[in-house]
């Protein structure tokens, strides 16, 4: 089987690695030819465009950084006429569900299938190959994708073409507003005088109990706010998801106070810090460090 990457940066980088560790035939294209470079170690081809790319795949997945990139990747860059009739474009990048309806449209009148299907687990389950992985398109283009979604992770149908974008949104509000509520209960134990890292010990196992309790608000405990999804990419996802929320006629308040919390902290320089950043954002509207 050909595969074509295109985009290896924090997530493509690692899945792109497991892919070619795999076995299988990896052709890589990135804006920046040195990250692309780095998976020749692991047997990639590097292409110098994303078309010659994608010249010969069987499937082709990208992962860039939002719809706008992935529509002049595809449509200005020419990936949408290299590309042979009967080839799987999977998408597994966060981008609108509006974006994911028109892409599809646009490559079936070439004669390429598609399925929307970001992921969920950051570099960590990108390396170890346990992504959440939710798609969106027809089920037969789900099962072609299913030998390669294998490699990377646990892949699940949600629904038609731009479902898998509807599922990473309730994935990212999950996430981005969990986040805030994680920070904001430990700063507060903090500026009340218990020691944060043992309020998270106390709590852990009871209904607060989640994955980003043990997760980021570790990362939180030891101010390690290095990046593995950066603030800017979550605000992205949670003005995609109050996007989409208005296109269908629905009120999130909820997101749209996080969306504001996380702009501000955006505002004041936090973009390229990890997402658990949002931390630093509450801590010093409280005076705190």
């Amino acid at each position: 089987m050909k595969i074509a990457m295109l985009g290896i940066g924090l997530m493509g980088f690692p899945m792109g690695r497991r892919l070619c560790e795999a076995g299988l035939d990896v052709q890589v294209w990135n804006r920046t030819r040195a990250k692309a470079e780095r998976l020749q170690t692991f047997g990639a081809t590097v292409q110098d465009t994303p078309a010659q790319a994608v010249a010969q795949a069987d499937i082709v997945i990208t992962l860039l950084d939002h719809g706008a990139v992935v529509a002049d990747v595809l449509f200005t860059q020419g990936v949408d006429a290299a590309m042979q009739r009967g080839t799987l474009f999977i998408d597994m990048s966060s981008i609108k569900p509006i974006e994911a309806r028109d892409h599809a449209a646009r490559l079936s009148e070439l004669g390429v299938d598609y399925l929307d299907a970001p992921v969920s687990g950051g570099t960590v389950g990108a390396e170890q190959g346990t992504l959440a992985i939710m798609a969106g398109g027809s089920t037969d283009d789900f099962g072609r994708a299913l030998p390669v979604f294998q490699y990377l992770g646990r892949a699940t149908h949600v629904g038609p073409t731009g479902s898998g974008q509807l599922a990473k949104l309730a994935n990212q509000m999950i996430v981005g507003i969990t986040i805030g509520a994680v920070a904001e209960a430990l700063l507060l134990c903090e500026r009340g005088g218990a020691d944060m890292a043992k309020v998270k010990e106390a709590i852990s196992g009871g209904f607060a109990e989640s994955r980003i309790l043990q997760v980021h608000g570790q990362r939180m405990v030891e101010r390690d706010f290095a990046p593995r999804a950066r603030m800017a990419v979550q605000l992205k996802d949670l003005r995609n998801a109050l996007s989409t929320a208005k296109e269908i006629g629905f009120d999130a308040p909820i997101t749209r106070l996080f969306e504001q919390l996380n702009a501000e902290g955006i505002e004041h320089g936090l973009a390229d810090l990890d997402h658990a950043g949002l931390f630093v954002e509450l801590a010093s509207r409280n005076g705190m460090t």
